[in-house]
């Protein structure tokens, strides 16, 4: 089982990208919220759900564990598969599909290609009470992270991602400065490789 994989990106599609990592290259889905997050050299990393098919091994890779932990929730639904979810977590962010859930917004829902107002339902039915109780997943909260633990969890996915250290201390400290102090970490990530991209 391919929990994760760090390497550096040979092929970029619009959800799809080849992962050389130690001379091997793999195959991996993505969303499109991680395929624009990824830095355009060096070496990234990504968490990697394995799906087992009859005949093939399918990736799914994820920027952050909040998009790892929601497509997993989500391929549990019935009628919804790996590609419906990564849809999804393309078309809204992790905060914005948990919230949708939360408050039973069906609208929100089929306003995302592929879901219908059943598939809506469906997802609400399922997910939203395993949402409610989830406060932990692989050592992520499902809940806003705050203060120091950010700050330092901002900078670790930075570093993970290739950056340096002292670039990834001073983004962090950029990013957090002008986030305030209700910005998630995937938030966090993607406006710190933003300002690491001027």
């Amino acid at each position: 089982m391919i929990a994760s994989l760090r390497g550096k990106v040979i092929f970029r599609g619009i959800n799809r990208l080849v992962l050389e990592a130690q001379g091997v290259g793999y195959d991996v889905a993505v969303t499109l919220t991680t395929a624009e997050s990824l830095p355009p050299d060096g070496e990234v990393f990504l968490h990697v759900h394995t799906a087992m098919r009859e005949n093939a091994l399918e990736l799914y890779g994820f920027m952050t564990p909040e998009e790892k932990a929601l497509f997993e929730l989500l391929i549990t639904v019935a009628g919804v598969g790996p590609r419906t979810s990564l849809m999804v977590l393309s078309s809204i962010s992790p905060d914005g599909f948990r919230q949708a859930v939360l408050d039973r917004d069906i609208r929100q829902l089929t306003a995302i290609p592929g879901i219908g107002k059943k598939s809506a339902e469906r997802i609400i039915l399922e997910l939203r009470e395993k949402i409610e109780k989830l406060s932990m997943k692989d050592g992520y909260s499902l809940t806003k992270a705050a203060g120091p633990s950010l700050h330092q969890d901002l900078i670790s996915s930075l570093i993970n991602l290739g950056y340096t250290p002292r670039s990834a201390e001073a983004a962090a400290r950029q990013v957090l400065g002008a986030g305030g102090p209700d910005v998630t970490l995937s938030e966090a990530v993607r406006m710190a490789l933003k300002d690491l991209a001027k």
